[in-house]
């Protein structure tokens, strides 16, 4: 795939993906903010019933109790306040009055006690009588009242009387402390009922202020700072004022708000999460996709390089020998044929890498594993490179100080292991090759050391330096021949034998590569 069209995708799903998000997250917020308005909007629904309910049963409670002793005066008993009002017509000023004339005649106290007043008593009637003549009269058209709206008018006079008695009453409880107007336990059950009614399932904490001064109406928890609280006028007066607050904490607005939306948003984060960890997924897979892709293209290109020189070497040999004056020269023909056949025998050793590695990961490799000594597979292994590190003016040195060395496994494979490494180290050494082997004992077991001070490698080269087909890229320089496959192939014989193997590097300083291997006793 293009780099750029690679680039290009990747770019248009992260941006598809953050749209996603943001639009789920938007969604959210904006549901929530929704069910928040519409708790407030219920709460101030809730508080303003419970005040409405606090005023009217104050107001009943005072009507009730004049009303039972209208009934219960002796002069009018048997008869209600306004049968006692008539009604007449000024035709000079076209109005019809209504006067409760023999509550005039029949003025009669209220105790002190009624109101809660510090006045001895009330001349109630007089005051009714002129209010009521306030409010009742009216100019009317030409046509006199029928019959049935001057009942429909004195039956109405009751409401008149409430609404001034209601005045009288509002007059002198606005003098009276707050609590003796409405206990804790009404506002309590008030509210809960008002809850109940509107299936809103929270716990709350409740106070009344007077001008922002705490009343000694409160519940036990009430926090003025709490985030869910809200607050209404209690106890309004005529003009739509009122000295006094009634504040409630919603404790559980929070859980109300959002458990109308806790499963959608559950759903929609639970189905994004899936969506980014598909994405995350399917891109992981696309750039490792690209990079073996990228690496098998190496390889080619390695491969077909580490090919070419020894056909051609093969080629020339083989020209040369068939040339007459070569041919006759039995010096020169053992000089090409060892030539062709040492050629050979590296091609051989090229495709027996990868077809190890190919049968590693089929599990088809036979690994027949015997006891064997550790300094042993060393001592053989290194033979294989000495020749060739003393021509380069190098040494290879062995520290043995392992006591122990008995392990379980594979000679011909794990002397593979450590010729690959040894092979590395002279490779990768610029100058002459010195390479120390170390061994000792850690509990049970064995720990190997290849230390050279060759070229080393950066940390992000070492973590991927077992990687199948792994080379560290130098452009088109090829200093170092190899196909990648001599690490990746002895860790898996390591990890095989239940060893492990990791490296230690420095770039320009060398490396150590360090095996542990479980003993056998």
């Amino acid at each position: 795939m293009n780099k750029k069209l690679f680039f290009l995708l990747v770019v248009l799903m992260s941006l598809s993906l953050i749209g996603i998000i943001f639009v789920q997250g938007y969604w959210i917020k904006s549901t929530i903010d929704d069910r928040e308005e519409q708790f407030s909007y219920n709460a101030k629904q809730v508080l303003l019933n419970v005040a409405d309910e606090i005023q009217n049963r104050e107001l009943e409670s005072y009507w009730f109790r004049f009303d039972s002793i209208n009934k219960n005066n002796s002069s009018l008993n048997g008869v209600t306040l306004t049968e006692y009002f008539s009604s007449g017509r000024d035709n000079l000023k076209n109005q019809s009055q209504f006067q409760a004339e023999a509550i005039l005649e029949e003025d009669y106290k209220i105790s002190s006690g009624f109101l809660g007043s510090g006045e001895d008593s009330i001349l109630f009637t007089k005051l009714i009588n002129k209010r009521v003549t306030n409010i009742v009269k009216k100019s009317l058209d030409k046509e006199s009242l029928t019959a049935q709206q001057q009942i429909e008018r004195m039956v109405r006079m009751k409401d008149v009387e409430k609404e001034s008695l209601r005045r009288l009453i509002a007059d002198v409880t606005d003098k009276l402390p707050i609590h003796t107007r409405v206990s804790e336990e009404t506002i309590e059950k008030l509210i809960t009922e008002e809850l109940e009614k509107r299936d809103i399932q929270t716990n709350f904490e409740y106070a009344v202020f007077s001008n922002s001064i705490a009343t000694n109406l409160h519940s036990d928890n009430f926090s003025l700072d709490h985030p869910g609280t809200y607050g209404v006028p209690l106890f309004v007066n005529q003009n739509g004022k009122s000295n006094y607050r009634l504040l409630v904490n919603f404790m559980g607005k929070k859980e109300v708000v959002l458990s109308s939306v806790i499963l959608m948003a559950s759903l929609s984060i639970i189905f994004t999460l899936i969506i980014v960890i598909a994405y995350s997924s399917a891109l992981s897979q696309l750039i490792k996709q690209r990079q073996i892709s990228q690496i098998k293209t190496d390889f080619i290109n390695n491969m077909t390089h580490e090919f070419k020189t020894p056909i051609a070497t093969i080629n020339l040999a083989l020209d040369a020998i068939k040339n007459p004056k070569i041919i006759n020269d039995q010096e020169k023909v053992s000089r090409y044929l060892k030539m062709i056949k040492d050629e050979n025998k590296r091609m051989h050793a090229q495709v027996e890498n990868v077809l190890r590695i190919s049968k590693l990961e089929k599990n088809e490799l036979d690994l027949k594993k015997e006891r064997l000594q550790l300094h042993d597979i060393i001592e053989d292994a290194v033979t294989h490179v000495e020749l060739i590190v003393e021509d380069r003016g190098g040494y290879v040195q062995t520290h043995f100080a392992a006591l122990k060395s008995s392990i379980l496994a594979n000679e011909d494979h794990f002397t593979n292991v450590i010729v690959n490494i040894l092979d590395n180290a002279v490779k990768y050494s610029p100058n002459e090759p010195k390479i120390d082997i170390y061994t000792e004992n850690v509990k049970d077991k064995i720990i190997l050391k290849i230390r050279d001070q060759g070229a080393g490698m950066s940390k992000i080269v070492q973590k991927r330096i077992f990687e199948k087909f792994y080379r560290e890229h130098t452009g088109n320089i090829h200093n170092v021949k190899g196909h990648g496959l001599g690490l990746a192939y002895a860790r898996q014989i390591i990890e095989d034998h239940h060893g492990d193997i990791y490296v230690e590097s420095e770039k320009g300083k060398g490396s150590t590569f360090i095996i542990k291997l479980p003993l056998i006793s």
